[in-house]
């Protein structure tokens, strides 16, 4: 486990880190979960296995401080992830990110664009998104106000989650929790979409073939970004998939 300070404050961003050759890689977990869990299989599977690869854990989550102060803006999350990654004396790196954290990954690539030399976006938020009261994940949390949230609101979307989700949730700062959500259904301005379109590093976008056809596909790849149908698989396409995801994701930083 290796560690560093993000903030004026000192709060520390942690993460897993396996030895290997450049180019190095860098995994990003989504909304309530947690690098080393989603990522462990992946990072050594034989297609992906040989790079460094440091499996992160955004402030707020899992291993890393959960700051009360702190704002979890997406910018705020691609900052504090860039001084991270700086004080790891990483550059142009291989950037693997999941849902929220693909989010975060398109402002990192946005405004630090000399730590990402590819990109590969797992089922990652891409719009802006409408909360609602029992919908499943960032629009349902992001429904309550934080001081509802905070005082019981948690609890409902703990048993709406499921034990799954709930394991890695548990870990996560109810303030950073509630915070990122917001943020992420809010989005940003550009949205990440807009972002994306105009990075100049290669990109990939996974998704789940179950789902059909994914929103705006069209338009992402004839901006460059090849759109990829991972089968059998959910959301958590690394867990759900991990043969398939370890294909795609090989194919896409080939």
């Amino acid at each position: 486990m290796h560690s560093a300070t993000v903030t004026t404050e000192g709060d520390q961003i942690r993460w897993a880190e396996l030895p290997g050759k450049d180019p190095v890689r860098v995994y990003v977990h989504g909304l309530g979960a947690t690098s080393p869990l989603y990522f462990a299989q992946s990072a050594v599977h034989p297609l992906l296995a040989g790079h460094r690869s440091l499996l992160i854990d955004l402030l707020g989550h899992g291993h890393s401080d959960r700051p009360t102060s702190f704002s979890y803006t997406l910018e705020d999350h691609a900052d504090t992830l860039a001084a991270a990654l700086r004080a790891a004396g990483v550059t142009a790196a291989d950037v693997v990110a999941h849902s929220m954290g693909g989010a975060v990954a398109v402002v990192l690539a946005a405004r630090h664009p000399e730590l990402v030399a590819r990109l590969v976006l797992v089922d990652a938020n891409l719009d802006p998104l409408t909360p609602e009261r029992g919908a499943y994940g960032s629009r349902d949390i992001a429904s309550y106000s934080e001081e509802e949230f905070l005082a019981g609101g948690w609890q409902e979307v703990r048993d709406r989650a499921g034990d799954a989700w709930w394991a890695t949730m548990r870990l996560t700062g109810r303030e950073a929790l509630y915070r990122s959500a917001v943020h992420l259904v809010r989005a940003t301005s550009p949205t990440m979409r807009e972002l994306l379109l105009d990075l100049p590093m290669p990109r990939a976008f996974l998704h789940p073939e179950p789902d059909g056809p994914f929103p705006g596909a069209d338009e992402l790849e004839a901006a460059g970004v090849r759109v990829v149908a991972v089968p059998d698989c959910g959301h958590c396409i690394m867990l759900d998939n991990p043969e398939g995801f370890a294909r795609a994701t090989a194919e896409a930083l080939a």
